[in-house]
């Protein structure tokens, strides 16, 4: 039987789900900058971008899913499922904010 979630638990998940947004915004507005011109964007990030989410989704709901057939808690099950889109925006926005603005 799953235990009983707290309220902390659900403020947990509100937390990470409020950086995915927020990191997300900010590769969002860096790709835009690197479509641009402004923003220094490897050639392949066009491609990239589109190529991650896929691979992230199939991993949250894989990971949900798994959680889910174990019987967890349901605040368990969201946090599977946000963590792997929470490390996906995560290395986006570490990786995108070293390459800076383009020079020259």
């Amino acid at each position: 039987m799953a235990r009983v979630p707290t309220i902390m638990d659900y403020w947990a998940n509100g937390l990470q789900v409020a950086m995915v947004m927020a990191e997300a915004q900010g590769v969002i507005a860096m790709r835009l900058m690197g479509m641009a011109g402004i923003w220094s964007v490897t050639k392949t990030e066009n491609r990239r971008m589109v190529s991650e989410k896929a691979h992230a989704m199939t991993k949250a709901v894989g990971d949900a899913s798994v959680k889910m057939l174990q019987g967890a808690a349901p605040d368990a099950v969201a946090a599977a499922a946000i963590r792997p889109i929470r490390r996906a925006t995560r290395a986006n926005a570490r990786r995108l904010t070293k390459r800076g603005f383009k020079k020259g």
